[in-house]
């Protein structure tokens, strides 16, 4: 079995949002297959890390990324846990990875989430090439690398020219592996409608994500503008829920869309309730890269899901999920009326089979250790 010394960057507990599920639950369902302990920043509470060590070495500092100091602290734990293989979270820390690669002989794994120079690239920062020049080099070195989708590993196998051998996907998962019934899914309807003040008469659409992130901004943005209008105008009976924290100032009294079908929920603890509740799921994101993890945990819970062709690849969702061209909002608006008046069909096996965190991780474990 490996001994696997994975270097997690920052705060990953609690595990809110998509980055840090990707990470916690990763490593959570990984120990199961191989011998793991984490080394992460001060804020991490170890007690929270499941089934596996977790040793708080690094700072909270932003000059964390460069403190040279980490290669002899994270040197004396490779030899003290006698780790076979570093696992890196993201790039960012390619220089350390590599430096004990050569030091100690460890081999180096890099858990890709983006292709990260291509998303601030989206996100308009002027230096992203330097950022491509060392992701590249950083997966160049790595003896295995771990891609979040098939379309970043065919793009890093062609433009970072990898050998792919060295290269698979493992995407974000799901903890569960079947659908909710029909009764829970009814009952969290109910409990949505309750909360909200909603008649039964109208279906819920559901919008999810951390609103000071720009890509989701800007597709609330899109709902609140493009979509929504042409809603409206279709005689459509629905309710948009929005949910999540870092609503900016200027969109704080969004009470002034209640009579424009819009509700704001905010940040909820169990954002399950809504996931099940919600009759279509809408993705109108445009921006940033990698999968869109909220996508897999909507389609994993049995709701109907639209999207932009950003928003996830290779889902094997069946018909629970409709792909729009990305900005072709009269096409979106359009899906979301056909799919109203259509039955919830049956979420695949093969979706599970590929999304199942146990499966992810079996994975993994099998691909650096065969």
């Amino acid at each position: 079995m490996a001994t696997i010394l994975s270097i997690v960057p920052y705060k990953i507990f609690p595990a809110k949002v998509g980055g840090q599920k990707g990470i916690a639950l990763f490593n959570q369902y990984f120990a199961r297959e191989t011998s793991l302990v984490a080394v992460s920043v001060n804020s991490n509470d170890p007690q929270q890390a499941t089934g596996y060590t977790m040793l708080n070495q690094l700072s909270d500092s932003p000059l964390r990324y460069i403190n040279p100091l980490y290669f002899f602290s994270i040197k004396k734990i490779i030899r003290r846990q006698k780790a076979t293989h570093v696992l890196l979270e993201h790039p960012y820390y390619g220089w350390l990875g590599i430096l004990l690669k050569w030091a100690t002989g460890v081999k180096l794994v890099i858990h890709s989430h983006n292709i990260e120079a291509l998303r601030w690239k989206t996100l308009g920062k002027w230096w992203w090439p330097v950022l491509w020049q060392y992701e590249k080099m950083t997966h160049r070195t790595a003896d295995y690398n771990f891609f979040i989708q098939d379309n970043d590993r065919h793009l890093a196998i062609k433009d970072f020219t990898l050998d792919d051998a060295k290269c698979t996907t493992i995407t974000y998962g799901i903890e569960w592996n079947t659908p909710p019934s029909v009764e829970e899914r009814n009952r969290c309807r109910r409990a949505l409608l309750q909360q909200h003040n909603i008649g039964d008469q109208y279906a819920i659409l559901l919008f999810n994500g951390t609103l000071n992130y720009k890509p989701n901004l800007d597709a609330l943005t899109v709902i609140l503008e493009k979509i929504n209008p042409l809603l409206l105008a279709s005689g459509l009976a629905y309710k948009i829920i929005i949910c999540g924290r870092g609503l900016p100032a200027y969109l704080n009294d969004l009470a002034d869309y209640e009579n424009k079908h819009i509700v704001y929920a905010g940040f909820t603890d169990d954002i399950t309730v809504y996931f099940k509740g919600a009759g279509i799921f809408i993705n109108p994101v445009v921006d940033g890269g990698g999968i869109k993890t909220k996508l897999v945990e909507a389609i994993g819970y049995g709701t109907r899901s639209i999207s932009t062709e950003n928003g996830i690849t290779q889902a094997d969702a069946g018909e629970l999920l409709t792909i729009t061209g990305n900005s072709n909002w009269e096409a979106f608006a359009a899906a979301i009326v056909h799919a109203c008046g259509l039955p919830l069909p049956e979420t695949p096996a093969s979706f599970f089979q590929k999304f199942y965190w146990g499966n992810i991780a079996k994975k993994a474990a099998a691909f650096i250790q065969g």
